[in-house]
C-alpha cells in the first residue's frame, strides 16, 4: 500500500512512531519502508547520508526505494575519466555523482530501481538482503531464475547481471544499496559507461564489465512499480512491520534537518572530481605539417582533480620550445576539465606572437589538448 507524501501524512507518521517533528532521529519500533518522490540523484544520495549519520537503528531497520533521471554514479574510490564518457554525458545532460560507498560504476534512469537497506553494523548482511530480493521476485514470477552470487550480485538465467551492490559501514550503523534493472535503456548505459580515454594509469577501483539484462526483457510485467511493491511486501513480512510504503521528499528540511547542504556538497566539483585518486595520462596524437605527420606526446599527472604536472612535447621545428613550456606551466594547478582548459588556451592564445602560421599551429594543439580533457 502506497501512502502519498504530504505534510499531514508526514506529521501523522512521526506521531505514530513517536518521532520528534524535527526528523526521523528516534524512529519506529521495528522499521520503515520509504520511497523518494524525487528523481534527483544528489537528493537521493543525501537521504542515505542523512539516515546513516543521524538515525539510531538499534532494534529497527529501514528500506529506502529511489529512482533517478539519467545519471552515472561512481564509487567512492573511482576515477570518472576512467569509468565513463564525460563528454557524451555533458552533451546529453546526464548527471555524474560520486557516492560515499565503494564498488563500481552504475547507470541510473527511470527504468532502474535503487534499494538501500539500513541496519546497525552488527546486523549488516548483504547476502540476506539479496536473498530477500530473490524471494520477492519469485513471489511475483515463480519461474524466474534469479540467483545471488558470491560476488554479491544478482544474476538472471545464470549469466545476465541485473543488480550491482555496494555498502558503507560506519561506527555503529551500516547500509547496503543495490540497483535492479527493470527497464533501463541499455543502449545509453553501454555508450555512457565506455571511457574514450587512452593511456590512463590509476590506482582507483576499476569497474568489472558484465553482460546485463532487464527483468522486463524476460517478463514484461516486471515493471519498476511491480518490483517495488513485491520487495516491500517481502521486507514487511520479514521484519514483521506494516506493508506501507511512505513517500518522502528528500528536500524537506523539517523531516531531514540539514539535508539540502548534504545534497549541495555531493554536487560540488571538489567532491565529484576532486576526490579522484591520483592518476596520470600518457598519450600522443598526430598533426599534419607540410604533407607529413608529426607526433605530439602528452604526459599529465592529476592530483585531487587538478593538473599536478604537464609535459607536452612537440617537435621544436613545428612549435618553438618556449611556447610548449609556457603551455605546460600554465596548466599546473588548473582543473582537469575542458571548460578550464578552453579558458586557459584562449587566454594564452592572445599572448602568442602575431604570426599567422604560429597561430594556426597553436589552434591545432589547443584543440587536441581539449580533446584529451
Amino acid at each position: 500500500m502506497l501512502i502519498p507524501f504530504s505534510t499531514k501524512n508526514c506529521f501523522q507518521l512521526l506521531h505514530n512512531l513517536k518521532v520528534p517533528a524535527a526528523g526521523f532521529k528516534n524512529t519506529a519500533k521495528s522499521g520503515l519502508i520509504l520511497q523518494s518522490i524525487s528523481n534527483d540523484v544528489y537528493q537521493n544520495l543525501a537521504v542515505e547520508d542523512w539516515i546513516h549519520d543521524h538515525m539510531n537503528l538499534e532494534g529497527k531497520s529501514i528500506l529506502f526505494f529511489w529512482r533517478n533521471s539519467p545519471s552515472v554514479v561512481i564509487g567512492r574510490h573511482q576515477n570518472p575519466w576512467q569509468e565513463c564518457n564525460l563528454n557524451l554525458m555533458r552533451e546529453q545532460g546526464v548527471k555524474l555523482a560520486r557516492r560515499r560507498s565503494g564498488g563500481g560504476t552504475v547507470y541510473h534512469d527511470m527504468g532502474n530501481v535503487n534499494l538501500t537497506f539500513f541496519t546497525t553494523k552488527k546486523k549488516y548482511d548483504r547476502m540476506e538482503n539479496l536473498q530477500l530480493v530473490v524471494r520477492a521476485l519469485n513471489a511475483v514470477q515463480p519461474h524466474l531464475d534469479v540467483q545471488a552470487t558470491k560476488r554479491l550480485d544478482l544474476l538472471l538465467d545464470g549469466q545476465f547481471k541485473i543488480s550491482g551492490t555496494a555498502s558503507k559501514i560506519g561506527r555503529t550503523t551500516a547500509y547496503h544499496h543495490c540497483t535492479l534493472l527493470c527497464g533501463t535503456d541499455r543502449t545509453s548505459m553501454s555508450s555512457l559507461l565506455k571511457s574514450p580515454y587512452q593511456g590512463i594509469r590509476s590506482t582507483a577501483t576499476a569497474s568489472i564489465p558484465a553482460s546485463v539484462k532487464n527483468l522486463m526483457e524476460k517478463d514484461p510485467t516486471l515493471t519498476c512499480e511491480v518490483v517495488i511493491n513485491a520487495i516491500a511486501a517481502e521486507y514487511a513480512a520479514c521484519h514483521q512491520i506494516d506493508n506501507h510504503i511512505t513517500l518522502i521528499n528528500p528536500a524537506d528540511e523539517m523531516l531531514f534537518p540539514g539535508i539540502n547542504s548534504k545534497a549541495k556538497e555531493l554536487q560540488t566539483w571538489e567532491w565529484v572530481y576532486g576526490k579522484t585518486p591520483k592518476f596520470s595520462i600518457n598519450t600522443s596524437f598526430n598533426v599534419q605539417y607540410q604533407q607529413s605527420h608529426l607526433e605530439i606526446k602528452v604526459s599529465i599527472d592529476i592530483k585531487n582533480g587538478r593538473i599536478d604536472m604537464c609535459n607536452i612535447e612537440a617537435p621544436d621545428h613545428w612549435l618553438p620550445l618556449e611556447i610548449c613550456a609556457k603551455l605546460n606551466s600554465s596548466f599546473i594547478g588548473s582543473k582537469f576539465c575542458p571548460i578550464e582548459t578552453t579558458m586557459l588556451t584562449s587566454l594564452l592564445h592572445r599572448t602568442c606572437p602575431e604570426d599567422d602560421e604560429l597561430h594556426s599551429k597553436w589552434n591545432i594543439l589547443c584543440e587536441k589538448i581539449k580533446g584529451i580533457m
